[in-house]
């Protein structure tokens, strides 16, 4: 930090007395002189602003806002509706798809945009490995992609695709990205950046805030706000606390004792919807390359898909539901979840492991782990099971799920050590392979190609160790095969029991343990706003990784305080320290999976 001078020394040591915090450096961002400003708690991590690099869950949601794509997810009920593509058809085959550009539609310097963006943008990842870094998966199966004229893209792929709409790619533009000479270290930051979304970046302080105004040139017409601004805090307590002195209008993700403490207060309204993410434990399979290679350091009593079993079966998933989140969630069974009815699974009647520590214990006896004189299993090679799990450190319910795993797994004979890490450090040990069992999760999209293929043997690093997106290291040919079937299948119903199938196999193998799907619950200050869309309506989320639907129509109260960064600066200079964003640009190597609270978001 650069020094502020004696008043400041003075203000930063007060501050630490009181609160341990200091005042951030910078200038403060212009203010929105007209409308709304929304400002957003962002308590989550940033890893890139970069639409090729970016795969933390508020950093797509950044791209979504930032960046139109082909098609988008409908508010109402999250079917593909047009976005930048007006219409589509596709050949009898099912390979050759046109789309049709949308005419007038401009990006946000005014340069018309094009079909030739499009192309630009898929025909740069299909070439160039670092622009798959996070959407690699929905081209690997393209055959080419070409643009006959302005309004006109054809999409040529290797065998019928099923999620060709619901391509989730940022669109970007030819005339700016075509000048960049090094993608992998592009941070994509110098303001204003040029897009089509409904907002355009206009100031960023990678350790303080990110500043949007709204696209006065979006196709839709701009949004009912002028300004939107996420404000970073170090954890949810300390973005409720704002939340509560009016200096932010959004926050999500609450903790229940959070939301119900938010209940009845004061220009305040809550509101809980169904979740669309999963939170998994981690089993290390056995971390390697794609091409088989091992890396990383975990326990090789995990390769074991029998031990893997007797953990999952340690696991009392309804209690952490009731003791942990107090009923905000589901007891967690399919990778699918079950928000997402078509697609979700659940083990058929007789089949699902039920909670038996008993059982559990007999399984690892039966598999040849006896306890030692210590009450501590060992494999055949005399190693302890003493397994390392890993969470993050500031989610509080990773600590408390910890707690009671960590009995549980005592009581069937295996040793935890328990690590909580910063969301970087956390994701660095998991990519790399160097845990036994890790706190993770995703949220799932309309479509659940993407997260489905996060388990695919090709998502596994190079054999470098880099790049990939794979969840676990999960590699096995019965589930890759079920994916590829699933990825051909147009006909819904077939291709929805294809990925039940896939999820029966990824519940069998146990490379993960889905614990809960956790309810979405959000507050903002009704003094300000007056409502916000959800998405699907009704019963949805404000804050929607698959769209941006709650901002562009957010409502701001008549003759309420406009907000704004005036305002903004005030929080900063207030609460320096615990607004912090844990991440900036992270290097490229490490931007391959998405922590369980910056997931698909």
């Amino acid at each position: 930090m650069r020094p502020w001078g004696t008043f400041a020394g003075m203000v930063g040591a007060v501050a630490v007395a009181l609160a341990a915090v200091t005042a951030p450096t910078g200038q403060p961002p212009a203010h929105a002189e007209q409308g709304a400003a929304l400002r957003v708690a962002l308590t989550t991590d940033v890893d890139s602003l970069n639409p090729f690099l970016a795969t933390l869950a508020a950093s797509t949601e950044l791209g979504r806002l930032m960046y139109e794509f082909l098609t988008t997810y409908s508010a109402k009920d999250q079917s593909p509706v047009p976005a930048l593509a007006e219409r589509w058809t596709t050949a009898p085959d099912n390979l050759t798809w046109t789309f049709t550009i949308r005419s007038g539609a401009v990006w946000s310097d005014g340069v018309p945009i094009t079909a030739r963006d499009v192309a630009y943008t898929f025909n740069l990842m299909l070439t160039n490995p670092v622009a798959r870094t996070a959407n690699g998966n929905f081209v690997a199966n393209f055959d080419s992609v070409s643009a006959p004229d302005d309004r006109t893209v054809l999409i040529r792929t290797k065998t019928p695709q099923a999620t060709m709409l619901a391509l989730d790619v940022p669109i970007v533009p030819e005339h700016v990205w075509s000048k960049v000479t090094d993608l992998a270290g592009y941070a994509n930051d110098t303001t204003p950046v040029v897009g089509s979304g409904p907002f355009v970046l206009a100031d960023y302080k990678p350790n303080q805030y990110i500043k949007l105004t709204a696209n006065k040139k979006y196709w839709r017409g701009p949004a009912k706000i002028d300004e939107l601004d996420f404000v970073s805090y170090k954890n949810a307590d300390a973005a409720v606390q704002a939340l509560r002195k009016g200096e932010v209008d959004l926050v999500n993700r609450l903790t229940p004792d959070q939301f119900d403490g938010l209940r009845g207060q004061t220009n305040i309204a809550v509101h809980k919807a169904q979740g669309r993410r999963f939170t998994e434990l981690l089993l290390n399979p056995g971390a390697a390359t794609r091409t088989g290679e091992p890396i990383g350091d975990g326990h090789p009593a995990l390769r074991d898909v029998r031990v893997r079993r007797a953990i999952a079966q340690a696991i009392d998933v309804r209690t952490l539901v009731d003791k942990v989140f107090a009923g905000y969630a589901e007891p967690g069974s399919g990778y699918i979840p079950s928000v997402f009815q078509s697609y979700h699974w659940e083990p058929p009647a007789g089949t699902a492991r039920r909670f038996d520590l008993a059982a559990a214990g007999r399984a690892l006896d039966e598999a040849g782990y006896p306890r030692g004189p210590d009450g501590i299993r060992r494999g055949a090679d005399g190693r302890p099971l003493a397994l390392r799990l890993v969470g993050h450190n500031n989610v509080s319910s990773d600590a408390q799920v910890a707690d009671y795993l960590k009995r549980w797994l005592a009581d069937i004979g295996i040793a935890v050590d328990v690590q909580m890490l910063s969301g970087n450090r956390l994701n660095e040990v998991t990519a790399a392979g160097d845990y036994d069992m890790a706190f993770s999760g995703w949220g799932v999209n309309p479509d659940p190609d993407a997260v489905l293929g996060l388990q695919t043997c090709g998502q596994r690093p190079g054999p470098d160790g880099k790049g990939g997106t794979t969840d676990s290291f999960f590699c096995d040919p019965v589930y890759d095969d079920l994916y590829r079937r699933q990825l051909a299948e147009f006909d819904p119903v077939k291709r929805a029991d294809l990925v039940r199938q896939m999820q029966q196999r990824f519940y069998d193998q146990v490379p993960a343990v889905i614990l809960f799907y956790q309810d979405a619950l959000e507050a903002y200050r009704a003094d300000r706003f007056s409502g916000f869309p959800v998405q699907p309506d009704p019963g949805g989320v404000i804050r929607e990784q698959n769209g941006y639907w709650g901002y562009y129509g957010a409502q701001p109260v008549a003759g309420a305080d406009s907000g704004g960064s005036r305002d903004l600066w005030a929080v900063l200079l207030r609460f320096g320290v615990p607004l912090v964003v844990v991440g900036g640009v992270a290097l490229y190597g490490y931007r391959r999976r998405r922590s369980r609270e910056d997931d698909r978001e």
